[in-house]
């Protein structure tokens, strides 16, 4: 795979998030990045090509690649070092990439309503459609904008954009309302919390 370091809505640091560094093919980074970060793709990227791309330089990386790839080469180890030296400001998820029915499926993550979380799985339900995702609720939340998702029952993440209301539920505890009329439970353990979050979010 042919990755620009830098592209409108999701980086070539946030492809490798989504897809999971274990499912990544072989990756050559396109960079225009100064001769310090051309280091550190040089010791942890299967390849780079420096914009403006030379045709010979092309040619050259993907005669790696082919070989590469004839010869099983696995780089999820190199990959992970690559991810730890980048930037802070990259570590949040601005797509999920989902598989379903041989389709790849890339959700913007403000699109996302909230989350549902089951074991390994997480249900992303945007709008009146829902998307699986194997991956725990957990380790998603880790990659999610703090500041656009909070976590308000421990299978449960909502998109703050989408809470309309605080409203009654069953046994005297709150719930959160949706525009859309979904109605969440709040987990003891995460009201404290979210009615924090909540506060510092008033204008």
């Amino acid at each position: 795979m042919f990755l620009d370091v830098q592209m409108p809505g999701l980086d070539g640091f946030g492809v490798i998030d989504a897809v999971g560094v274990e499912s990544m093919p072989l990756v050559v980074f396109a960079s225009a990045y100064d001769q310090y970060t051309l280091k550190a793709f040089d010791a942890h990227a299967f390849d780079y090509l420096l914009k403006p791309i030379d045709e010979e330089r092309f040619r050259r990386a993907l005669a790696r690649v082919r070989k590469a790839v004839n010869s099983g080469s696995s780089r999820a180890v190199s990959l992970r070092n690559l991810l730890a030296t980048r930037p802070a400001e990259r570590r949040y998820l601005q797509r999920v990439v989902v598989r379903s029915a041989g389709r790849v499926i890339l959700l913007k993550a403000p699109d996302i309503d909230w989350l549902e979380g089951s074991g390994n799985y997480v249900t992303l339900h945007v709008g009146r459609s829902t998307y699986l995702l194997r991956e725990s609720l957990t380790a998603l939340e880790r990659k999610l904008d703090p500041d656009q998702f909070v976590r308000s029952h421990r299978s449960a993440i909502v998109n703050v954009e989408r809470i309309r209301e605080l409203g009654p539920w069953s046994g005297g505890e709150q719930a959160l309302i949706l525009h859309d009329g979904t109605r969440l439970a709040i987990g003891r353990v995460f009201r404290a919390r979210l009615e924090n979050f909540l506060s510092n979010t008033v204008d």
